[in-house]
């Protein structure tokens, strides 16, 4: 079985606009899975550099999909194995929810695999 492993990573900035109000962290963090390919989660690594918690918001067709919270100047690591297949044209997007006014920067590494 052929198998190629995809990223959605880097570090971005962000201004909270409530916790319960995710918005898109960038442009770059958005992936579509191919035509004729199944694709699945294999981990979240996230870190976050605010004096606040901030939630990263796993997106599947713009709704929430999976949650992950990281405290104040915190990070964490979900190991996603084999949760669920993502099919053809499914669209996979990283939000964050923060306090309203809570600025600050966000590091991102979600690793996917198509299969």
């Amino acid at each position: 079985m052929h198998s190629t492993p995809r990223f959605l990573q880097g570090v971005f900035t962000f201004e909270g606009k409530g916790l319960d109000q995710p918005t898109p962290i960038a442009p770059a963090l958005s992936y579509v899975v191919p035509d004729g390919v199944t694709t699945q989660a294999v981990y979240f690594r996230g870190g976050n550099a605010a004096a606040d918690l901030v939630t990263v918001v796993l997106t599947r067709d713009g709704k929430p999909m999976r949650y992950f919270p990281i405290g104040a100047k915190g990070d964490v690591h979900v190991p996603l194995r084999v949760v669920e297949d993502l099919l053809s044209g499914t669209v996979i997007e990283l939000w964050l929810g923060a306090p309203a006014g809570v600025s600050g920067s966000v590091v991102v590494d979600l690793g996917l695999v198509e299969i």
